[in-house]
């Protein structure tokens, strides 16, 4: 059994490689542990993988899956051996697919996927074109303004409550709620107190919220994906009250979340590699390629847990059961094993198998959706100006598992022939 000491050290590691002083540049450190350990345990059932083939193999294997109980022992276990570090646990109630495994997970998933199917997204990009046009429509041309604010935070936003049949009074409130149960996302040993309650007061109220607009919708159903999925059923099986609540949360919280993150930190990554901006402006093809790199280069989604629910091995190093893995995606992603020259923002990059949206059975559900905002976005951003130019430094989020920019100055110029 590892002692109190190493277990406190091992912590206030795990701390400094995520250190909010780092959140504009995390790469660096994800760098020097990818080459140096690249199968970590600071501390007793704890361990941080950095590697694309290592990440992609635990993601895909069957012996790690979701185990919150064992996540809660761990992290209990931390917190009474740390040395003074002081955090927060707290169980959370009933979860969404996301966070279960087989049977439950395949049966959840394979429910809502009945009703969130690539027909009806593929039918929005209409909507989600005019959405896109009636933002830029309101950022006028050569005044500084914040990009988050004006397009990146709203357009997904707008998207994903219409999607669910949202109405448009209760947006602000919804995205509140978001933001809390995001942040409360990283692990309890990078939270200042509080947010874990935030995120647990949050989760209530936003449930009672659905539980509301779930019961209308059973009364009077509509087109949106609310009301499909109140009525999915496979055979005599359904989703539970407390099944919808969870996957609707589920979707909208991941819905606009990440996809604020692509892209704000898309732009932001563009911004600062002119020669790529130009590349794409000139030629629009490439904009399905430069998705996915943005999604590679920096990923909205940094970090995912596993737990092993079987003795298992990574890279030669024993797993126990019951022991919690730490995949860093964000490092994962690059890799210069499975990426030439990972540290280059490159558009004409061939697009591989990144971990953005994760691996196996749980690789993202919206991903479609993420992709195709994104490509309406950035191919619409571009045609609208012909000069966007950073007016500031970035700011970003203090999120470490939802990594993204909450402000994003930039100055953007139509041509004077133009409205």
């Amino acid at each position: 059994m590892a002692d109190t000491n190493q277990q406190s050290d091992g912590l206030l590691a795990l701390l400094q490689l995520f250190d909010p002083k780092d959140i504009s540049d995390p790469y660096p450190k994800f760098a020097h542990l990818r080459e140096t350990n690249p199968v970590w345990n600071p501390a007793e059932h704890v361990y941080v993988v950095s590697r694309q083939d290592d990440a992609a193999s635990i993601l895909r294997d069957p012996n790690f899956g979701h185990g919150e109980p064992e996540q809660l022992r761990i992290l209990r276990k931390l917190r009474e051996s740390n040395g003074g570090i002081k955090f927060e646990t707290a169980e959370m109630p009933i979860r969404s697919f996301l966070g279960l495994n087989p049977p439950d997970h395949t049966r959840l998933r394979g429910l809502v996927s009945r009703a969130f199917t690539p027909t009806r997204i593929n039918s929005l990009a209409p909507q989600i074109e005019k959405i896109t046009e009636d933002l830029l429509d309101n950022i006028p041309s050569g005044t500084e303004i914040n990009l988050i604010e004006k397009f990146a935070s709203p357009l997904p936003v707008i998207v994903i409550s219409d999607l669910l049949g949202i109405p448009v009074s209760d947006r602000d409130q919804l995205v509140s709620w978001s933001h809390a149960m995001a942040r409360g996302l990283d692990p309890a040993f990078l939270l200042p107190p509080g947010v874990k309650t935030r995120q647990l007061q949050a989760r209530e109220e936003f449930a009672n919220y659905l539980s509301g607009l779930i019961a209308e919708r059973r009364k009077r159903p509509g087109e949106d994906l609310l009301s499909a999925l109140v009525s999915v059923r496979d055979s005599r099986d359904v989703l539970s009250e407390e099944e919808l609540i969870a996957t609707s949360i589920l979707l909208l919280v991941a819905g606009h979340e990440t996809t604020t993150n692509l892209l704000g930190n898309g732009s932001n990554a563009l911004m600062r590699h002119p020669d790529q901006l130009n590349l794409l402006r000139q030629d629009t093809a490439l904009t399905e390629r430069a998705v996915e790199e943005f999604l590679r280069y920096d990923s909205p989604v940094q970090l995912t847990a596993r737990i092993a629910l079987e003795n298992a091995a990574i890279n030669n190093h024993k797993i126990e059961k019951g022991s919690m893995v730490l995949i860093l995606i964000g490092a994962a992603n690059r890799d210069p094993r499975t990426y030439r020259n990972p540290d280059q923002l490159d558009i004409t990059r061939e697009i591989t198998r990144h971990l953005a949206f994760g691996q196996g059975i749980h690789f993202c559900l919206g991903a479609p959706l993420a992709r195709l905002e994104a490509q309406i976005a950035f191919k619409a951003l571009l045609r609208r100006f012909d000069t966007i130019t950073p007016a500031g430094d970035a700011l970003w989020k203090e999120n470490t598992v939802l990594r993204g920019i909450a402000k994003l100055p930039i100055v953007a110029e139509a041509a004077m022939n133009r409205p």
